[in-house]
């Protein structure tokens, strides 16, 4: 009988300890995003404050390019997709969805040295199908003008392109895979021009006046800087995000996450 009772009792104990073990260790769900590599900063952000208030959650960006974040969520790669471009009616078609998280302005950027300040969007569109080829024709120096862009499916170059009329005719001397590789490519040449986002834009280049208006928070909000796109994130029509995910999308697209998304550089819609 008292081995009876001594077995039944490191039973119990063996069953809450495993139980005990197993509450411990349970940890909740991640969540995961992919794509545009311009809404690095102002995502980095947000995921960074919703771990800060949400012990144990892990928040995973992988910065591939709007493209590959559509792609992903379509694949079911990750949660939610991130596209610095509106979604198109094919992809739409595809059971697609989109979120405007903010707005963003497309910064015209070159080096430095470069004396010119100013270019109108016919002037943007003229330089980049190689029809102005030379610094001197737009009020700078003699040299020759290098083109530098981003990657075919680029979220950035689909709304450079599309704001300046240049579908399928820039004449591209680089086309790079990341904002970070546009600024270091134009930093580092003194006839280079590209264009980035306005939050990821540094001290190692000058940003040009379009039609006479500087890109800022201000100048995108009220319309007025014309290049601008949206940052959007895209889910699934119909299907549910897993419950962290969902917590995740409601806090970044609420009033409480404004600030957050200002510091980083953009303008929320919220």
């Amino acid at each position: 009988m008292k081995r009876m009772k001594k077995f039944v009792a490191m039973v119990v104990v063996g069953a809450l300890s495993v139980s005990m073990l197993t509450g411990c260790g349970a940890k909740k769900e991640g969540v995961s995003t992919d794509g545009s590599t311009s809404m690095e900063k102002v995502i980095g952000a947000l995921g960074e404050s919703f771990e800060n208030n949400n012990e144990g959650v892990i928040f995973t960006y992988n910065p591939t390019g709007s493209g590959s974040g559509i792609k992903a969520v379509l694949e079911g790669r990750c949660d939610i997709g991130l596209s610095s471009r509106k979604l198109k009616d094919s992809e739409k078609a595809e059971g697609l969805k989109e979120t405007v998280l903010a707005l963003d302005g497309i910064a015209i950027v070159v080096n430095p040295a470069n004396p010119v300040e100013d270019l109108s969007l016919e002037q943007l569109a003229a330089i980049y199908t190689g029809q102005i080829t030379n610094w001197s024709e737009v009020g700078g120096v003699d040299g020759e003008i290098v083109l530098i862009g981003r990657e075919a499916g680029s979220g950035t170059r689909d709304g450079f392109e599309s704001i300046t009329g240049t579908e399928d005719a820039c004449v591209y001397r680089q086309e790079l895979t990341s904002t970070g590789d546009v600024i270091t490519t134009v930093a580092s040449n003194p006839n280079a021009i590209g264009y980035a986002s306005l939050a990821s834009i540094k001290e190692t280049i000058k940003v040009l006046k379009v039609g006479g208006v500087m890109p800022s928070e201000e100048t995108v909000k009220d319309g007025s800087y014309a290049v601008q796109r949206p940052f959007v994130l895209v889910t699934k029509e119909g299907e549910d995000l897993s419950e962290t995910a969902q917590e995740f999308f409601d806090y970044i697209t609420s009033d409480e996450a404004s600030e957050i998304i200002s510091s980083a550089g953009v303008v929320p819609v919220n």
